[in-house]
This record gives C-alpha cells, structure tokens and sequence, in this order.
C-alpha cells in the first residue's frame, strides 16, 4: 500500500523535525547564555557605579584635609611650591626622539675586527639635558592647581 516515496518522504519529514528540534534546542541554549552574559555585565556596571561613588566619598577635599591634619605629625605633610612642578618643555626627550646611533662604521668596523679577533667599541650617546627652565613671574603661574581651603 505505502509507496517507496511515501516511505522516503515520511523519512526526509521525521529528519527535518529531528534537526528543527536540534536548532531551536541551540537556539534557547544561546537565548540563555546571552541573559547570563547580559546578567554578569550589568553587575559590572553596577559595581563600577558604586566603586566611582566610593572614589568621590573617599577623595572629597574636606574629608582629606580632617585626615591631614588628623595625621599630620605623622605624615609631616608640606604643600607643593608652584616652582616644584615641572613644565613639558623641561622633561626629557620621548624614546622615540633620541637620534639613532650611526651603526654603518661599527658595522664595516665590526667586520674587519672580527677577522682580527677585536671588539668593536661602540660611541656613546650623550644623555639629553632639560630645557632650561624660565624664571616666573611672581603673579603669573601657567599651571592652576586646586587648593583646599
């Protein structure tokens, strides 16, 4: 009574349902990693919320200024002068600014030393100096600095 390709169909059916089911069951398995991952980043947020809120208790200028002078014998705290700070003219030159060293004659010298059975000595870079600092003005200061009053 049942074709062949009653049988076949009743085949390629009952497969089809069996990868539906194995889709949507991958499917709901993502759905609930993705609200476990939601979940887990909304404590983060949460934490970092309350960590920013913790920050500003803790670094409140009245609440810095009652603990040094709480501890001042101990801390022997000073202000910093205006002249103590330093201007980006006065630091050192970046890594990437320091001239490159002329390796072209420790190479060629390197070769026929090496025949000799000598060491190369390589010339030294000078270290680099600051710029000399300006003298300030007594009203003007470059540099705003928040005090506690």
């Amino acid at each position: 009574m049942l074709k062949t390709f009653d049988l076949v169909l009743i085949g390629v059916m009952t497969a089809t349902a069996a990868v539906t089911y194995t889709i949507k069951h991958r499917a709901e398995l993502k759905l609930e990693e993705v609200h476990r991952l939601e979940a887990e980043i909304k404590l983060e947020e949460d934490t970092i919320d309350l960590l920013k809120a913790d920050w500003a208790l803790q670094s409140q200028p009245n609440r810095l200024e009652r603990l040094v002078k709480a501890y001042d014998d101990e801390l022997q705290l000073q202000p910093t002068q205006s002249t103590a700070l330093v201007h980006a003219k006065e630091l050192p030159m970046l890594k990437s600014e320091v001239p490159v060293p002329d390796v072209t004659e420790a190479k060629a010298g390197a070769k026929g030393a090496s025949l000799a059975g000598a060491t190369v000595a390589t010339k030294a870079q000078p270290v680099p100096k600051p710029a000399p600092r300006a003298e300030p003005e007594d009203d003007a200061d470059e540099i705003e600095t928040g005090s506690v009053e």
